[in-house]
């Protein structure tokens, strides 16, 4: 029985590692000033790679690229339409995330 609850103990000491790394990583995400710009940009709504490019002024290899980095942290999603790939906020949470961001550093 002893066994069991050390096992138990090390169990959740490893995925609360596990999930502090992750949540470390996340915050390496916003740490990108290009990266915020593209997620503010995507608050009004969802844009396709030309679009943010122009508007953000960027290249579209590296708004595709920073898109990628968003994409594959959950922050962002995509759909096809034709040829065409558009981009909007995964979900209410990376709103929330920007906006209390920007309530911190305002006060």
């Amino acid at each position: 029985m002893e066994e069991k609850k050390i096992k138990d103990i090390l169990q959740k000491q490893m995925t609360t590692e596990y999930q502090l790394y992750d949540l470390a990583e996340l915050f390496k995400v916003f740490g990108d000033s290009t990266r915020i710009k593209i997620l503010s940009a995507l608050l009004s709504g969802e844009r396709n790679v030309g679009d943010l490019a122009e508007e953000l002024n960027l290249t579209q290899t590296a708004c595709s690229h920073q898109l990628r980095v968003l994409k594959n942290n959950k922050l962002v999603r995509s759909r096809r339409d034709g040829k065409a790939i558009y981009y909007s906020l995964s979900d209410d949470h990376v709103k929330a995330i920007l906006e209390i961001g920007m309530e911190h550093i305002l006060e």
